[in-house]
């Protein structure tokens, strides 16, 4: 399983792409629609959580790539 996958506000304006733990952003977008594009790829690609962040920084979203037990729980 690969590294989450988290859509953030750059700090410089605009949407980062940011591996879980990474100091530096994987892409730099002006919308966040498309940093949600690219996370979720690799996300996919990687098997691993995608976590969608608001303008406030709080989680809004998120998906999982691969780590979903079956049967759900509950």
């Amino acid at each position: 399983m690969g590294k989450n996958q988290h859509v953030t506000p750059h700090p410089d304006g605009g949407w980062q792409v940011k591996g879980a733990g990474n100091t530096k952003a994987t892409l730099r977008t002006d919308t966040q629609a498309e940093a949600i594009a690219v996370a979720r790829a690799i996300a996919r690609n990687q098997e691993s959580e995608l976590f969608i962040h608001g303008m406030n920084g709080r989680i809004r979203a998120r998906d999982s790539y691969g780590n979903d037990p079956y049967p759900p729980e509950g």
